[in-house]
């Protein structure tokens, strides 16, 4: 027998897409950090980069079929509402991750593509270079990327440390929204 979805959790799909690409995001973060600290144009640095790249653009062919979801399922209710300044501020960080996952592999695109280097998808086929290679501008994708990486790796501390708050602290359901309890069988 099917067991109803909770009203009060985010429903399978939503779920899967908040840990899939926090996965990836994690994976290509960590890549790219080992990768800086490699001899550039040596290996195993230009197959890191490879890797991470594929992750990076994995992720921003995800995000619109994450959005577009998010949009339509909409957000499971509260069994107690937060304050208006708790939600405001949850509403605020979350788009600011929608933007940081999305400039991101942006920035690491034009980096790559006009400096000339390659757009692999995990070694099945390249991405089409969409800019001009453009030594100033693939500098500048590369400015935006570093800073925007310094971004998502704070963001993602303080919703890691929001979430604890929540569960350890308040001990209330915002990590079960999103990571439910199974129920108990019996």
């Amino acid at each position: 027998m099917a067991r109803a979805r909770d009203p009060h959790t985010y429903d399978r799909t939503q779920r899967g897409f908040h840990w899939l690409m926090a996965a990836l995001i994690l994976v290509a973060l960590a890549l790219g950090l080992y990768a800086a600290w490699q001899v550039p144009g040596t290996s195993p640095r230009r197959e890191i980069l490879d890797i991470h790249k594929s992750i990076g653009l994995t992720v921003l062919l995800l995000l619109p079929l994450r959005f577009v979801y998010r949009l339509v399922a909409g957000e499971p209710a509260y069994r107690a509402p937060p304050s208006r300044s708790a939600h405001l501020a949850a509403k605020a960080a979350h788009w600011s991750l929608y933007a940081l996952m999305l400039l991101l592999p942006v920035s690491g695109y034009v980096y790559s593509a006009a400096g000339g280097y390659g757009l692999p998808w995990f070694g099945a086929f390249s991405f089409p270079r969409l800019v001009p290679v453009d030594k100033a501008l693939s500098l500048a994708g590369y400015t935006a990327h570093y800073w925007i990486a310094w971004a998502v790796g704070i963001v993602l501390a303080l919703h890691v440390l929001a979430v604890a708050w929540h569960a350890w602290i308040r001990r209330d359901e915002v990590l079960g929204r999103m990571w439910p309890r199974r129920a108990a069988e019996g």
